[in-house]
C-alpha cells in the first residue's frame, strides 16, 4: 500500500494533483478542504495517501495530515458510501462541520452535499454518530488564506479560466453541470483564483 508521498508538485486541477517522486508521477485526488493548504506548483509537498484497488482503477486519495486521512476512512466506512462520495463530502464541508452535522443529526445539510440522499444522510448520522466521538470540536481542515490577486490585464485574461476550473472542480466532486456554473458565478468576482472560487462556491451550498 502507498500510505505517504514526498515530491515535488507537477500539476495542479482541482480536485486533482500529480507529485513526482523519484521520477515517477503519481495522480492524486483530494477534498477540497485539503487542496486548498497545497504549496505552489514547482514546490516539495508531503501527501498522506489511501490506496484503493478497483478492477478497472487504481486510484489514490491524498490528504495534508494523518487526521484528515483517518477521518475520511471513518467516512467511507459508512454503508453506501465510496471513496468518491466521501471526496465529494469532505469538500463540501470542514470536518468540525461534518462532525457537528452528525453529531446534531442535521439531515438538512447532509443531503445538500452532492450524492448524499436522505437514506445515505441518515446512515452516516446512525454508523458514525459513535464513533466520531472524541474527535473534538477543532477544525482538521483549515483553509489557507486566498493568494493576493493579480493586478490589471493579467486579472482579466484569468478570470474566465479560473471560473472554468472552478466548475470542473465542482463536477469532478459530483455537483450538477448548472448547479456548479450557476453558483460559480454568483461567488465570482474579479481577481479571484479558481480556488477561492471553488471555496466560496461549495460554502454557499451547505
Amino acid at each position: 500500500m502507498i500510505g505517504r508521498l514526498r515530491g515535488i508538485l507537477v500539476e495542479k486541477q482541482p480536485p486533482e494533483l500529480l507529485i513526482e517522486v523519484g521520477g515517477v508521477g503519481y495522480e492524486i485526488q483530494m477534498p477540497m478542504s485539503c487542496f486548498y493548504e497545497l504549496p505552489e506548483v514547482g514546490e516539495e509537498a508531503i501527501i498522506y495517501t489511501h490506496f484503493v484497488v478497483r478492477e478497472d482503477a487504481q486510484l489514490l486519495y491524498g490528504f495534508n495530515s494523518v487526521s484528515e486521512r483517518a477521518l475520511f476512512r471513518e467516512v467511507i466506512k459508512a454503508n453506501g458510501v465510496g471513496p468518491k462520495l466521501g471526496l465529494g463530502i469532505l469538500s463540501g464541508m470542514s470536518a468540525s462541520q461534518f462532525v457537528s452535522c452528525v453529531e446534531r443529526e442535521d439531515i438538512s445539510t447532509l443531503v445538500k452535499l452532492p450524492g448524499v440522499g436522505k437514506k445515505t444522510a441518515e446512515r452516516l448520522v446512525v454508523e458514525m454518530k459513535d464513533r466520531l466521538k472524541g474527535w473534538g470540536a477543532g477544525d482538521l481542515f483549515t483553509p489557507a488564506t486566498d493568494a493576493a490577486p493579480m493586478d490589471g490585464m493579467e486579472s482579466l485574461r484569468s478570470a474566465n479560466s479560473a471560473e472554468d476550473e472552478a466548475v470542473g472542480a465542482l463536477l469532478a466532486l459530483g455537483y450538477k453541470s448548472a448547479q456548479a456554473t450557476k453558483v460559480v458565478s454568483q461567488v465570482a468576482k474579479p481577481g479571484m483564483s479558481s480556488e477561492a472560487l471553488i471555496r466560496d462556491a461549495l460554502r454557499s451550498m451547505v
